[in-house]
C-alpha cells in the first residue's frame, strides 16, 4: 500500500525531463535544452545587456552586442549561463547574470491511451517510466488484454547513438515507427526490464483483450474478451451460463485462424472427455470462433416428443397444409 501511494505521489507531481543515457544507466543532468525553447536572461545593473531569446532549429540562440550565435542545445541552465558571461565579460566586469528557461517547448507531450482509465498527454519535465504513466492515467480498464506498446516516435533529444533510448525498428524501413512490447505481468511483478523510461514523444497504448465467441448450444451465445492468463474451452463455455441440454458437447468445434492467413483450421474438443480429465483442455487464443453444434435425437426420442407433446408445434407445422375430410 505504501508503495502505490509513493507511486501515485510521484506521478502526480511535477514530471521532467529524463538526463543523458550512458548505456543501460540514466545520469541525471537537469534539463537539457532544445530547439524551441525560450530564454530568458538579466543582467544585475545593466538592463541594456537584458534579453529574451528563442533557441532555434540549429540550437543556438543570439546574444546582445555578439556577432557570433552561441549554442544553447543539449545545455543546462547552468552550463548556458556561465557561456554568456564569459561573453558579457568582455564589455562587463564580474556580469551578475541571472538566465533560466522560462517556456519549454523543444518536447513534444508523451501520451498514453488505450485501455486505461484517464488518457492523456503528460509534459514530462523529469525522469518517468511506464508504471508512472499507467498509474498517472489512473490504471487499466476491465477490458485491458495483458500487453503494453511502446511508440518512439522521435529519438531522445540530446542522446548519443547507441543509448538504450534510441531504438530501431526491425523492418529496417527508416519510415517505421520503432516500438517495444511490454506484459502487464511483468510491470506488476516489477521487473525492471518491463519498466522502461518514457520520453517525450512516446505513444504508450495499452491493449484491449482480444474476442473469442461462442455461438450454437449455448445458453448466452456472445463474445468474450480474453485476459491476460489466457482461458481455456471449459472456462469459457461456464462463463457464458454453459450448454443447453440439446447441445452435442462430444464435438465442439473451435475454428482457429491460421499463421498470417484469414483461412481457419479447426480443432475438435470432446467436453465430456475434458470434464473427466481424460482429455487437454484447449487454450484459446484471440479471435477463435468456438461452435457448440445441436445434437441429433434418435428416433424413439422423436416419438417420444410427438407423444408428450414436445414436437405439437413442430407437427402442426408439418400438418397446416394438408386439407380436413370428414368420415360418417
Amino acid at each position: 500500500m505504501k508503495y502505490v501511494v509513493l507511486l501515485l505521489s510521484l506521478a502526480i507531481s511535477a514530471i521532467t525531463v529524463p538526463g543523458q543515457t550512458t548505456g543501460d544507466k540514466v545520469v541525471d543532468t537537469g534539463y537539457m535544452i532544445g530547439p524551441g525553447d525560450e530564454i530568458t536572461a538579466k543582467v544585475l545593473g545593466e538592463p541594456q545587456f537584458d534579453f529574451v531569446a528563442t533557441v532555434d532549429e540549429d540550437g543556438k540562440i543570439e546574444v546582445p552586442f555578439t556577432d557570433q550565435l552561441i549554442v544553447a542545445q543539449c545545455r543546462t541552465e547552468r552550463e548556458l549561463r556561465t557561456e554568456v558571461s564569459g561573453f558579457l565579460s568582455k564589455y562587463l566586469r564580474n556580469p551578475q547574470l541571472s538566465l533560466r528557461v522560462t517556456d519549454r517547448k523543444s518536447r513534444p507531450p508523451a501520451t498514453i491511451y488505450g485501455e486505461v482509465k484517464t488518457p492523456a498527454q503528460i509534459e514530462l519535465r523529469r525522469r518517468t517510466t511506464l508504471v508512472e504513466l499507467i498509474s498517472f492515467s489512473g490504471g487499466i480498464t476491465d477490458d485491458a488484454g495483458g500487453m503494453v506498446q511502446v511508440f518512439r516516435t522521435r529519438p531522445p533529444l540530446c542522446s548519443k547513438v547507441g543509448d538504450d533510448g534510441q531504438w530501431a525498428t526491425n523492418s529496417g524501413d527508416p519510415t517505421d515507427v520503432p516500438s517495444r512490447m511490454y506484459s502487464l505481468a511483468s510491470i506488476r511483478s516489477g521487473k525492471e526490464e518491463a519498466n522502461p523510461i518514457i520520453y517525450p514523444g512516446d505513444v504508450i497504448v495499452v491493449q484491449k483483450a482480444a474476442p473469442v465467441y461462442v455461438t450454437g448450444e449455448v445458453v448466452a451465445p456472445q463474445g468474450i474478451y480474453l485476459k491476460e492468463g489466457g482461458m481455456s474451452l471449459s472456462e469459457a463455455i461456464a462463463k457464458i451460463g454453459g450448454v443447453r441440454a440439446e447441445a452435442k458437447t462430444k464435438d465442439i468445434k473451435i475454428y482457429r485462424l491460421k499463421s498470417n492467413s484469414k483461412d481457419r483450421e479447426i480443432i475438435a474438443a470432446n467436453l465430456d472427455l475434458i470434464k473427466k480429465g481424460e482429455q487437454k483442455d484447449p487454450t484459446l487464443e484471440p479471435y477463435d470462433i468456438i461452435e457448440v453444434n445441436r445434437a441429433k435425437d434418435s428416433i424413439g426420442e422423436t416419438i417420444l416428443k410427438l407423444v408428450t407433446g414436445a414436437g405439437r408445434t413442430a407437427f402442426s407445422s408439418m400438418t397446416s397444409g394438408v386439407g380436413t375430410r370428414i368420415l360418417y
